[in-house]
Protein backbone atom coordinates (compact mmCIF):
# COMPACT_ATOMS: atom_id res chain seq x y z
CA UNK A 1 0.00 0.00 0.00
CA UNK A 2 1.46 3.40 -0.95
CA UNK A 3 2.40 5.48 2.08
CA UNK A 4 0.10 8.34 1.13
CA UNK A 5 -2.99 6.12 1.28
CA UNK A 6 -3.43 6.53 5.03
CA UNK A 7 -6.09 9.15 5.61
CA UNK A 8 -9.76 8.38 5.14
CA UNK A 9 -10.42 11.92 3.85
CA UNK A 10 -7.78 11.43 1.20
CA UNK A 11 -9.40 8.19 0.08
CA UNK A 12 -12.70 10.02 -0.30
CA UNK A 13 -11.24 12.69 -2.55
CA UNK A 14 -9.33 10.14 -4.59
CA UNK A 15 -12.63 8.42 -5.34
CA UNK A 16 -14.38 11.70 -6.12
CA UNK A 17 -11.68 12.74 -8.59
CA UNK A 18 -11.86 9.39 -10.33
CA UNK A 19 -15.66 9.65 -10.40
CA UNK A 20 -15.46 13.06 -12.08
CA UNK A 21 -13.28 11.60 -14.81
CA UNK A 22 -15.54 8.57 -15.21
CA UNK A 23 -18.71 10.67 -15.43
CA UNK A 24 -17.23 12.79 -18.22
CA UNK A 25 -16.41 9.59 -20.11
CA UNK A 26 -20.00 8.40 -19.73
CA UNK A 27 -21.34 11.79 -20.80
CA UNK A 28 -19.08 11.70 -23.84
CA UNK A 29 -20.29 8.21 -24.82
CA UNK A 30 -23.95 9.06 -24.26
CA UNK A 31 -23.87 12.29 -26.23
CA UNK A 32 -21.94 10.70 -29.08
CA UNK A 33 -24.42 7.83 -29.09
CA UNK A 34 -27.49 10.03 -29.46
CA UNK A 35 -26.13 13.12 -31.19
CA UNK A 36 -26.72 11.98 -34.74
CA UNK A 37 -28.17 15.11 -36.39
CA UNK A 38 -31.14 13.17 -37.77
CA UNK A 39 -31.21 10.48 -40.42
CA UNK A 40 -28.98 11.47 -43.33
CA UNK A 41 -29.74 10.97 -47.00
CA UNK A 42 -27.20 8.18 -47.37
CA UNK A 43 -25.00 6.07 -45.13
CA UNK A 44 -22.90 8.69 -43.36
CA UNK A 45 -20.48 9.16 -40.45
CA UNK A 46 -18.89 12.12 -38.70
CA UNK A 47 -15.75 13.52 -40.17
CA UNK A 48 -13.93 13.12 -36.86
CA UNK A 49 -13.20 9.53 -35.88
CA UNK A 50 -15.91 6.95 -36.17
CA UNK A 51 -18.55 7.46 -33.47
CA UNK A 52 -18.62 3.77 -32.64
CA UNK A 53 -14.90 3.76 -31.93
CA UNK A 54 -15.17 6.86 -29.77
CA UNK A 55 -18.07 5.38 -27.79
CA UNK A 56 -16.22 2.11 -27.28
CA UNK A 57 -13.06 3.89 -26.13
CA UNK A 58 -14.83 6.09 -23.62
CA UNK A 59 -17.07 3.34 -22.29
CA UNK A 60 -14.01 1.19 -21.65
CA UNK A 61 -13.12 3.53 -18.78
CA UNK A 62 -16.01 1.95 -16.86
CA UNK A 63 -13.57 -0.76 -15.78
CA UNK A 64 -12.20 1.84 -13.32
CA UNK A 65 -15.42 1.77 -11.28
CA UNK A 66 -13.91 -0.39 -8.48
CA UNK A 67 -11.46 2.41 -7.72
CA UNK A 68 -14.27 4.97 -7.59
CA UNK A 69 -16.18 2.79 -5.12
CA UNK A 70 -13.19 1.75 -3.04
CA UNK A 71 -10.03 3.78 -3.62
CA UNK A 72 -8.40 2.06 -0.64
CA UNK A 73 -8.28 -1.23 -2.52
CA UNK A 74 -4.78 -2.10 -3.65
CA UNK A 75 -6.18 -4.11 -6.57
CA UNK A 76 -8.31 -1.17 -7.72
CA UNK A 77 -5.35 1.20 -7.40
CA UNK A 78 -3.15 -1.12 -9.45
CA UNK A 79 -5.72 -1.02 -12.24
CA UNK A 80 -6.24 2.73 -11.95
CA UNK A 81 -2.57 3.68 -12.19
CA UNK A 82 -1.91 1.21 -15.05
CA UNK A 83 -5.00 2.01 -17.11
CA UNK A 84 -3.96 5.39 -18.50
CA UNK A 85 -0.41 4.68 -19.73
CA UNK A 86 -1.47 1.24 -20.97
CA UNK A 87 -4.53 2.34 -22.97
CA UNK A 88 -4.04 6.04 -23.68
CA UNK A 89 -1.45 5.66 -26.41
CA UNK A 90 -3.45 2.89 -28.08
CA UNK A 91 -6.53 5.12 -28.08
CA UNK A 92 -4.63 8.08 -29.53
CA UNK A 93 -2.99 6.05 -32.28
CA UNK A 94 -6.24 4.34 -33.24
CA UNK A 95 -8.20 7.58 -33.42
CA UNK A 96 -5.52 9.15 -35.61
CA UNK A 97 -5.63 6.17 -37.95
CA UNK A 98 -9.43 6.16 -37.95
CA UNK A 99 -9.98 9.81 -38.78
CA UNK A 100 -7.20 10.51 -41.23
CA UNK A 101 -7.18 6.93 -42.48
CA UNK A 102 -10.89 7.10 -43.21
CA UNK A 103 -10.18 9.72 -45.84
CA UNK A 104 -7.10 7.89 -47.03
CA UNK A 105 -6.24 4.27 -46.26
CA UNK A 106 -8.11 3.24 -43.11
CA UNK A 107 -8.81 -0.28 -44.34
CA UNK A 108 -5.14 -1.05 -44.89
CA UNK A 109 -4.35 -0.04 -41.29
CA UNK A 110 -7.22 -1.91 -39.64
CA UNK A 111 -5.13 -5.08 -39.05
CA UNK A 112 -2.47 -3.02 -37.27
CA UNK A 113 -5.10 -1.34 -35.10
CA UNK A 114 -6.62 -4.71 -34.21
CA UNK A 115 -3.25 -6.19 -33.26
CA UNK A 116 -2.57 -3.18 -31.02
CA UNK A 117 -6.04 -3.60 -29.49
CA UNK A 118 -5.33 -7.26 -28.76
CA UNK A 119 -1.99 -6.46 -27.09
CA UNK A 120 -3.53 -3.71 -24.95
CA UNK A 121 -6.48 -5.89 -23.94
CA UNK A 122 -4.26 -8.82 -22.94
CA UNK A 123 -2.10 -6.50 -20.84
CA UNK A 124 -4.91 -4.80 -18.95
CA UNK A 125 -7.38 -7.69 -18.62
CA UNK A 126 -5.67 -9.50 -15.69
CA UNK A 127 -5.65 -6.21 -13.75
CA UNK A 128 -9.35 -5.70 -14.50
CA UNK A 129 -10.23 -9.18 -13.26
CA UNK A 130 -8.03 -8.66 -10.20
CA UNK A 131 -9.75 -5.35 -9.36
CA UNK A 132 -13.29 -6.57 -9.95
CA UNK A 133 -12.89 -9.86 -8.09
CA UNK A 134 -13.90 -9.29 -4.43
CA UNK A 135 -10.67 -10.64 -2.91
CA UNK A 136 -8.39 -10.30 -5.94
CA UNK A 137 -6.94 -13.18 -7.93
CA UNK A 138 -3.32 -12.23 -8.58
CA UNK A 139 -0.44 -13.13 -6.30
CA UNK A 140 2.17 -10.52 -5.31
CA UNK A 141 4.75 -12.32 -7.43
CA UNK A 142 2.46 -12.29 -10.48
CA UNK A 143 1.71 -8.60 -9.95
CA UNK A 144 5.43 -7.83 -9.79
CA UNK A 145 6.00 -9.63 -13.08
CA UNK A 146 2.91 -8.11 -14.65
CA UNK A 147 4.05 -4.59 -13.83
CA UNK A 148 6.95 -5.24 -16.17
CA UNK A 149 4.55 -6.55 -18.82
CA UNK A 150 2.43 -3.42 -18.51
CA UNK A 151 5.51 -1.23 -18.83
CA UNK A 152 6.59 -3.07 -21.99
CA UNK A 153 3.10 -2.73 -23.47
CA UNK A 154 3.11 0.98 -22.61
CA UNK A 155 6.31 1.41 -24.58
CA UNK A 156 4.94 -0.62 -27.50
CA UNK A 157 1.81 1.52 -27.59
CA UNK A 158 3.92 4.67 -27.56
CA UNK A 159 5.74 3.32 -30.61
CA UNK A 160 2.34 2.48 -32.16
CA UNK A 161 1.20 6.06 -31.60
CA UNK A 162 4.40 7.39 -33.13
CA UNK A 163 3.76 5.22 -36.20
CA UNK A 164 0.23 6.66 -36.43
CA UNK A 165 1.57 10.21 -36.11
CA UNK A 166 4.19 9.56 -38.77
CA UNK A 167 1.56 8.13 -41.11
CA UNK A 168 -0.65 11.17 -40.62
CA UNK A 169 2.33 13.38 -41.49
CA UNK A 170 2.80 11.40 -44.71
CA UNK A 171 -0.89 11.81 -45.53
CA UNK A 172 -0.59 15.51 -44.88
CA UNK A 173 2.31 15.70 -47.30
CA UNK A 174 0.44 13.83 -49.96
CA UNK A 175 -2.68 15.91 -49.29
CA UNK A 176 -4.51 14.15 -52.04
CA UNK A 177 -7.78 12.27 -51.73
CA UNK A 178 -10.42 10.86 -54.03
CA UNK A 179 -12.94 13.20 -52.44
CA UNK A 180 -10.89 16.37 -52.91
CA UNK A 181 -9.93 17.97 -56.19
CA UNK A 182 -7.29 20.16 -54.53
CA UNK A 183 -4.61 19.04 -52.07
CA UNK A 184 -5.44 22.02 -49.87
CA UNK A 185 -8.86 20.53 -49.20
CA UNK A 186 -7.36 17.67 -47.18
CA UNK A 187 -7.97 18.57 -43.48
CA UNK A 188 -4.35 19.53 -42.98
CA UNK A 189 -5.09 22.35 -40.56
CA UNK A 190 -7.10 20.03 -38.34
CA UNK A 191 -4.35 17.43 -38.57
CA UNK A 192 -1.85 20.00 -37.30
CA UNK A 193 -4.10 20.75 -34.32
CA UNK A 194 -4.57 17.16 -33.18
CA UNK A 195 -1.38 15.53 -34.37
CA UNK A 196 0.67 16.33 -31.28
CA UNK A 197 -2.12 15.75 -28.73
CA UNK A 198 -0.53 12.44 -27.62
CA UNK A 199 2.69 14.27 -26.78
CA UNK A 200 1.01 17.24 -25.10
CA UNK A 201 -1.15 15.01 -22.90
CA UNK A 202 1.59 12.55 -21.96
CA UNK A 203 2.42 14.50 -18.75
CA UNK A 204 -1.12 13.69 -17.58
CA UNK A 205 -0.70 9.96 -18.18
CA UNK A 206 2.62 8.87 -16.70
CA UNK A 207 3.19 10.72 -13.36
CA UNK A 208 0.74 8.70 -11.25
CA UNK A 209 2.14 5.42 -12.57
CA UNK A 210 5.74 6.47 -12.01
CA UNK A 211 5.20 7.95 -8.54
CA UNK A 212 2.66 5.29 -7.45
CA UNK A 213 0.71 8.17 -5.91
CA UNK A 214 -3.12 8.27 -5.69
CA UNK A 215 -2.83 11.95 -4.78
CA UNK A 216 -1.09 12.66 -8.09
CA UNK A 217 -3.75 10.63 -9.87
CA UNK A 218 -6.51 12.63 -8.18
CA UNK A 219 -4.96 15.87 -9.40
CA UNK A 220 -4.52 14.57 -12.95
CA UNK A 221 -8.08 13.24 -13.20
CA UNK A 222 -9.43 16.79 -13.31
CA UNK A 223 -7.56 18.03 -16.43
CA UNK A 224 -8.24 14.67 -18.09
CA UNK A 225 -11.94 15.18 -17.38
CA UNK A 226 -11.78 18.72 -18.77
CA UNK A 227 -10.08 17.38 -21.88
CA UNK A 228 -12.96 14.92 -22.37
CA UNK A 229 -15.49 17.76 -22.35
CA UNK A 230 -13.42 19.95 -24.65
CA UNK A 231 -13.02 17.07 -27.08
CA UNK A 232 -16.75 16.41 -26.99
CA UNK A 233 -17.49 20.05 -27.80
CA UNK A 234 -15.02 19.96 -30.68
CA UNK A 235 -16.59 16.93 -32.36
CA UNK A 236 -20.26 17.84 -31.91
CA UNK A 237 -20.55 20.60 -34.57
CA UNK A 238 -21.73 19.84 -38.06
CA UNK A 239 -18.61 18.04 -39.21
CA UNK A 240 -20.34 15.55 -41.46
CA UNK A 241 -19.26 13.77 -44.59
CA UNK A 242 -20.39 10.85 -46.63
CA UNK A 243 -18.26 7.80 -46.00
CA UNK A 244 -15.01 8.07 -47.91
CA UNK A 245 -13.78 4.56 -47.23
CA UNK A 246 -12.40 2.63 -50.15
CA UNK A 247 -14.88 -0.20 -49.79
CA UNK A 248 -18.05 -0.29 -51.87
CA UNK A 249 -21.43 0.58 -50.38
CA UNK A 250 -24.64 -1.41 -50.65
CA UNK A 251 -25.91 0.64 -53.58
CA UNK A 252 -22.76 -0.09 -55.53
CA UNK A 253 -23.05 -3.80 -54.80
CA UNK A 254 -26.60 -3.79 -56.18
CA UNK A 255 -25.38 -1.79 -59.15
CA UNK A 256 -22.63 -4.29 -59.90
CA UNK A 257 -24.09 -7.64 -58.92
CA UNK A 258 -27.82 -7.33 -59.47
CA UNK A 259 -27.83 -5.80 -62.91
CA UNK A 260 -26.98 -7.52 -66.17
CA UNK A 261 -24.10 -6.24 -68.28
CA UNK A 262 -26.30 -4.23 -70.64
CA UNK A 263 -28.19 -2.50 -67.84
CA UNK A 264 -25.01 -1.84 -65.88
CA UNK A 265 -23.40 -0.32 -68.97
CA UNK A 266 -26.46 1.85 -69.58
CA UNK A 267 -26.40 3.14 -66.00
CA UNK A 268 -22.67 3.81 -66.21
CA UNK A 269 -23.24 5.81 -69.41
CA UNK A 270 -25.94 7.87 -67.69
CA UNK A 271 -23.72 8.57 -64.71
CA UNK A 272 -20.78 9.49 -66.97
CA UNK A 273 -23.01 11.87 -68.92
CA UNK A 274 -24.23 13.56 -65.73
CA UNK A 275 -20.66 13.89 -64.50
CA UNK A 276 -19.48 15.47 -67.75
CA UNK A 277 -22.47 17.79 -67.86
CA UNK A 278 -21.83 19.20 -64.39
CA UNK A 279 -18.04 19.06 -64.10
CA UNK A 280 -17.05 19.86 -67.70
CA UNK A 281 -19.93 21.54 -69.54
CA UNK A 282 -21.02 23.66 -66.57
CA UNK A 283 -17.34 24.25 -65.70
CA UNK A 284 -17.67 23.10 -62.10
CA UNK A 285 -13.97 22.22 -62.26
CA UNK A 286 -13.18 25.94 -61.99
CA UNK A 287 -14.34 25.79 -58.38
CA UNK A 288 -11.02 25.43 -56.56
CA UNK A 289 -12.69 23.53 -53.72
CA UNK A 290 -14.88 21.22 -55.77
CA UNK A 291 -15.58 17.97 -53.92
CA UNK A 292 -16.89 14.63 -55.03
CA UNK A 293 -19.93 15.15 -52.83
CA UNK A 294 -20.97 18.16 -54.90
CA UNK A 295 -20.90 16.02 -58.02
CA UNK A 296 -22.91 13.29 -56.28
CA UNK A 297 -25.57 15.82 -55.31
CA UNK A 298 -26.03 16.72 -58.99
CA UNK A 299 -26.25 13.09 -60.14
CA UNK A 300 -29.17 10.69 -59.89
CA UNK A 301 -27.14 7.91 -58.32
CA UNK A 302 -25.40 7.17 -55.04
CA UNK A 303 -21.90 8.24 -54.13
CA UNK A 304 -20.56 4.70 -54.54
CA UNK A 305 -21.82 4.47 -58.11
CA UNK A 306 -20.52 7.92 -59.06
CA UNK A 307 -17.13 7.20 -57.50
CA UNK A 308 -16.88 3.90 -59.36
CA UNK A 309 -17.68 5.53 -62.70
CA UNK A 310 -15.10 8.23 -62.02
CA UNK A 311 -12.51 5.52 -61.49
CA UNK A 312 -13.48 3.34 -64.45
CA UNK A 313 -14.31 6.02 -67.03
CA UNK A 314 -12.25 9.06 -66.07
CA UNK A 315 -9.26 7.69 -64.15
CA UNK A 316 -10.48 9.06 -60.82
CA UNK A 317 -12.17 12.22 -59.57
CA UNK A 318 -9.03 14.23 -58.84
CA UNK A 319 -7.26 13.30 -62.08
CA UNK A 320 -10.30 14.11 -64.21
CA UNK A 321 -10.93 17.49 -62.60
CA UNK A 322 -7.29 18.52 -62.63
CA UNK A 323 -6.93 17.38 -66.23
CA UNK A 324 -9.70 19.82 -67.17
CA UNK A 325 -8.04 22.54 -65.12
CA UNK A 326 -4.69 21.99 -66.82
CA UNK A 327 -6.31 22.23 -70.25
CA UNK A 328 -8.10 25.42 -69.18
CA UNK A 329 -4.80 26.83 -67.86
CA UNK A 330 -3.18 26.33 -71.26
CA UNK A 331 -6.10 27.97 -73.06
CA UNK A 332 -6.08 30.85 -70.60
CA UNK A 333 -2.38 31.51 -71.10
CA UNK A 334 -2.84 31.44 -74.87
CA UNK A 335 -5.72 33.93 -74.66
CA UNK A 336 -4.08 36.13 -72.01
CA UNK A 337 -0.35 36.16 -72.83
CA UNK A 338 0.30 39.05 -70.47
CA UNK A 339 -1.21 37.31 -67.44
CA UNK A 340 1.02 35.76 -64.81
CA UNK A 341 1.09 32.03 -64.30
CA UNK A 342 -0.24 32.52 -60.78
CA UNK A 343 -3.28 34.38 -62.11
CA UNK A 344 -3.86 31.74 -64.77
CA UNK A 345 -3.62 28.95 -62.21
CA UNK A 346 -6.15 30.58 -59.91
CA UNK A 347 -8.49 31.28 -62.84
CA UNK A 348 -8.22 27.61 -63.80
CA UNK A 349 -9.41 26.30 -60.44
CA UNK A 350 -6.05 25.73 -58.79
CA UNK A 351 -5.31 27.30 -55.43
CA UNK A 352 -1.87 28.41 -56.67
CA UNK A 353 0.62 27.93 -59.48
CA UNK A 354 2.44 25.43 -57.29
CA UNK A 355 -0.76 23.38 -57.07
CA UNK A 356 -0.95 23.46 -60.88
CA UNK A 357 2.63 22.21 -61.20
CA UNK A 358 2.03 19.44 -58.68
CA UNK A 359 -1.14 18.32 -60.43
CA UNK A 360 0.57 18.29 -63.81
CA UNK A 361 3.44 16.21 -62.45
CA UNK A 362 1.03 13.67 -60.96
CA UNK A 363 -1.11 13.21 -64.03
CA UNK A 364 -0.04 10.55 -66.52
CA UNK A 365 1.56 12.03 -69.61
Amino acid sequence: MPSNMIQTDSFYWYGVAAAVYLVTCWVFSTVRGFHNCGTPKERREYIWPDRRMQIMIYLSSSVLLPYVLNPRSEAAWLLMKSYFPCTYFYFCGSLLFCFFGSVKQWLSWKPVVRIAAAITTLAIMPLIVHAWWPSGVLSPRFISVWNVVVLVVNILMMIYTCVAMRQVVLWMREARDVNYSNPDDFPTEYAHRVLFAPILLTPLVWPAYITDSPAVMAVLCIPLAVFNILLLLSVMPVWRRAIILSDIGDDAVDYIDNADDELAEERAERIAAEIEQFVNTEAAYLDSHLKLEQVVERCSFSRSCVSRVFTERFGGFSDYVNGLRIAYFERYMAQHPNSSEETAAEASGFTSHKAYVNAKERLPQ
